[in-house]
């Protein structure tokens, strides 16, 4: 599924005014008809109850009379509430205004002259309210009065269906401008909206409902490049049937360079994932003292015992070795519970230069890289960076809360600037590509939050990569496919509790399921 920003949905639908001549009232019907069909599917018992559409003065408000004619026409009973008084409004949502107004559907006006007080028995008596306040036009914190309505909204029992997207959300960045509206479902027009599907976005949303307003595919499909959301029909296609005649050889080699003292988990965890993610064969390196750990812990996966340092990290010593690995393997997964020992920070840095294959660095791999990211435009092949919002500001020296209010903007930026593929892990992962393509995964659930499911998913990619898939595709289908296994995981085990292998488990499932989808 395609998603835009809030000035890519804005330029579609000019386009489709102003070029293709289709009238700016015919869409607002279309939207305001789509949005009161969600609205009934979803609270599909609605005769006796109270509804209130809140109308702000924008197009958004239009959408919101729509809606209310519709609910009229079905003899519910609906209000309207105008934020503005019915002589400001223009363009088309005056249109709509008009007709309900000849219609006799009942109108009250509360302005900000009236103050929020006259609005309160309104709200507070309603069974259900259609927030049509705001649309994907604004962009400055919301204010005085509009502040009021909102919290007003936000405190009462009524459930709430947002137009659009809930007033106060930025449809881009996914923050609230100073506040914003809770919604148990969001009715959007044309095309989702970015804000609503990265956090902190998504937490206000509720069930998002893409509305078709009749925009032709020659609009909505003329820009690139794309936003997408990942879904099994997005990345069916990279999952291929294997054929009778295959053998291990044909499914890639990977080399995972991983562990240190206390953290040889992280290594067999990112083994384990290359394996499940179908890799024909794996190699685990880790510091000597380590891999007679690792070989009882390991069964489908093979050892190799590397030059360490005192406090037993992977020393500059390896490299030679290293080298030889590498000659035959398809993929390199790197970083894992390595440490920051300052012989395996340069061996990493040197591993990213001169590696020559295909490469996911993660965690320990990842934070060695501050401070010396011209490594990263010297790296000889494909490269994937998998950090999580903490480790993403040690890469471009911000605080992970600030990471996480600028998640989108940072990921395309970093993966431009430095040729990479870069996935930004947490709630609702973002996959960036250096041409500007982005990939939103909105599958997963908080029992992914425990020691191991990164290294997991280190390997998956590195797994994909082994076996023919280019950095973006590989790291598209890892993200997913990491994110299906733990929604699978929590339907027999719940959130709480949840541990790596529990993935590991289902990580064939999903792939069987998604190879068996015809695209």
């Amino acid at each position: 599924m395609r998603v835009v920003t809030a000035e890519e949905m804005t330029a579609m639908d000019r386009a489709a005014i102003d070029t293709l001549g289709i009238p700016g009232v015919v869409l607002m019907e279309n939207a305001g008809k789509g949005a009161a069909e969600v609205l009934q599917n979803h609270f599909p018992h609605l005769e006796g109850k109270r509804l209130l559409v809140v109308a702000g003065g924008g197009n958004n408000g239009g959408d919101g009379f729509v809606i209310a004619r519709h609910l009229w026409q079905q003899r519910l009973d609906v209000v309207v509430c105008c934020l503005k008084e019915p002589e400001a409004y223009r363009g088309d949502a005056r249109t709509n205004l008009t007709i309900i107004q000849r219609l006799g559907v009942p109108i009250e006006v509360r302005t900000r002259a009236d103050g929020i007080t006259a609005l309160r028995p309104l709200v507070e008596s309603a069974d259900l309210i259609v927030d049509a306040i705001f649309g994907t036009g604004l962009n400055a914190p919301v204010r005085g009065y509009y502040r009021d309505v909102i919290e007003l909204i936000n405190g009462a029992a009524a459930a709430v269906l947002a137009v659009d997207l809930p007033s106060g959300l930025h449809a881009s960045t996914g923050l609230p401008l100073g506040v914003c509206i809770r919604a148990d479902v969001t009715a959007t027009f044309g095309l989702a909206k970015v804000g609503q599907l990265i956090t902190p976005g998504c937490t206000f949303v509720g069930d998002l409902q893409v509305v078709d307003i009749g925009l032709p595919r020659s609009v909505t499909e003329a820009a690139p490049p794309p936003m997408v959301v990942l879904d099994e029909a997005e990345v069916a296609s990279l999952v291929q049937p294997r054929p009778m005649t295959s053998h291990k050889g044909s499914f890639g080699h990977v080399l995972v360079v991983a562990g240190s003292v206390g953290k040889s988990g992280a290594a067999a965890m990112t083994g384990l994932g290359a394996a499940r993610a179908g890799a024909g064969l794996v190699t685990v390196a880790v510091p000597a003292s380590l891999n007679p750990v690792l070989e009882v812990k390991l069964t489908e996966v093979m050892t190799e015992p590397l030059p360490e340092t005192p406090a037993q990290t992977i020393s500059e010593a390896a490299w030679a070795r290293l080298q030889q690995l590498l000659a035959n393997k398809q993929a390199l997964a790197l970083g894992p519970g390595l440490s920051m020992h300052e012989e395996t920070r340069s061996l990493v840095c040197k591993l990213v230069e001169q590696g020559g294959c295909p490469l996911v660095v993660d965690a320990d791999g990842v934070n060695s890289l501050a401070g010396q990211l011209a490594v990263l435009e010297r790296a000889q092949a494909p490269l994937v960076l998998t950090p999580h919002p903490g480790e993403m500001g040690r890469l471009v020296g911000l605080e992970a809360a600030a990471v996480q209010e600028q998640r989108l903007e940072l990921s395309r930026s970093f993966s431009r600037k430095y040729g990479v593929t870069l996935v930004l892990k947490g709630a609702r992962t973002i996959v960036a590509h250096r041409d500007g393509r982005v990939a939103i995964n909105v599958n997963g659930n908080p029992g992914l939050a425990s020691g191991g499911s990164g290294d997991v998913l280190t390997g998956l990619i590195a797994g994909f990569l082994a076996q023919g898939l280019a950095a973006f595709e590989a790291a598209c289908l890892g993200v997913f496919c990491h994110g299906a296994a733990a929604d699978q995981a929590k339907e027999h085990l719940g959130c709480q509790g949840m541990i790596a292998t529990d993935l590991l488990e289902q990580i064939p499932k999903v792939l069987s399921r998604l190879a068996e989808i015809d695209v």
